[in-house]
């Protein structure tokens, strides 16, 4: 199992689009894959949990993933959200 912690520096965080390009690429990777803010963590593969967590841009977030290709998925995830696009 490995985590990383990164900051949100999409412009609108990881609201509707974002979060569905987000879980569209969590979901190409065999590892479970895990967000988390604050004390909540959801399924990085759910367009709904992702959703519910309302992240905006600056928030600090945790993603955690076990399997086989977790290096590689906390490694594309963490650009993905860390980019200022």
């Amino acid at each position: 199992m490995a985590e990383r912690t990164v900051e949100v520096k999409l412009k609108t965080g990881l609201q509707a689009r974002q979060a569905a390009l987000f879980v569209q690429e969590a979901n190409r990777f065999t590892a479970d894959i895990f967000l988390k803010k604050e004390n909540r963590q959801v399924n990085a593969k759910s367009i709904m949990g992702i959703m519910s967590l309302a992240v905006a841009r600056g928030a600090s977030v945790t993603l955690v993933a076990d399997g086989v290709d977790e290096e590689q998925a906390l490694s594309t995830l963490s650009t993905l959200v860390e980019n200022e696009k």
